[in-house]
């Protein structure tokens, strides 16, 4: 059994996918770990499947649609004890998670990015910026008591016993929150680490869908049962 799956949920990233798996690859290489890659396609129709397993990946495909969706399937197929998932569109740079693992294994449960670390020019929208996840974040943090201060940071540690035992159910974007959620109504320990948040490299339309994902983060927040 490997000690690390590295997760990318996966919906149409041709442009970008070898080049993140590289990124892992380089990482796991030099470090000595072991390691999986896990691409969780979410109905790519671009090739991304074919691509992700030219590239040594492993390949699993989630039926249902959406981006919590695509990250629970993953979860479910991983075998590693410690999972590092994020985004495949070039935002993170899957070489520099160290800290993720170091922190892992420390025993902290869910190991979250903080993009307000340092995000470059361009690669994220004035409104999510200094008002949309700031908002949520701070939400999240005065109903749940979630010392998190970006909430939906794509790329995130955790421990895969943890999170198989928290029922994670959300299928869209919420999932981010969701999963926070969780693991601090349980007590979790969580850390938070600054990370870069690179420009989107497939130089496309973005998959989120800044008010229709922004309103499903705040309906979670505010009517999720505690």
């Amino acid at each position: 059994m490997p000690e690390l799956t590295i997760l990318m949920p996966c919906l149409n990233e041709a442009k970008t996918l070898a080049s993140c798996i590289a990124e892992a690859k380089r990482f796991i290489d030099e470090n000595g770990i072991s390691a999986e890659i896990l691409i969780a396609d979410n109905g790519s129709t671009d090739g991304s499947p074919r691509i992700a397993e030219e590239c040594g990946a492993r390949v699993v495909t989630a039926e249902e649609k959406g981006y919590g969706s695509a990250l629970i399937c993953g979860i479910n197929a991983a075998e590693g004890r410690y999972i590092i998932m994020g985004d495949c569109d070039m935002s993170y740079d899957f070489y520099n998670i160290g800290e993720f693992v170091r922190l892992l294994r420390m025993g902290y449960p869910l190991v979250m990015g903080n993009r307000f670390g340092g995000i470059e020019k361009g690669a994220m929208p004035f409104l999510h910026r200094y008002i949309g996840i700031p908002f949520l974040s701070w939400a999240g943090r005065m109903r749940f008591d979630a010392k998190v201060n970006d909430f939906h940071c794509g790329i995130r540690g955790v421990h895969r016993e943890t999170a198989m035992s928290l029922g994670l159910s959300c299928k869209g974007m919420e999932f981010a929150t969701e999963m926070i959620v969780k693991f601090a109504l349980k007590g979790c320990k969580i850390a938070e680490i600054p990370v870069v948040l690179r420009k989107d490299g497939r130089g496309g339309k973005s998959h989120i869908r800044t008010f229709r994902d922004g309103m499903r983060h705040l309906i979670f927040i505010m009517t999720y049962k505690k």
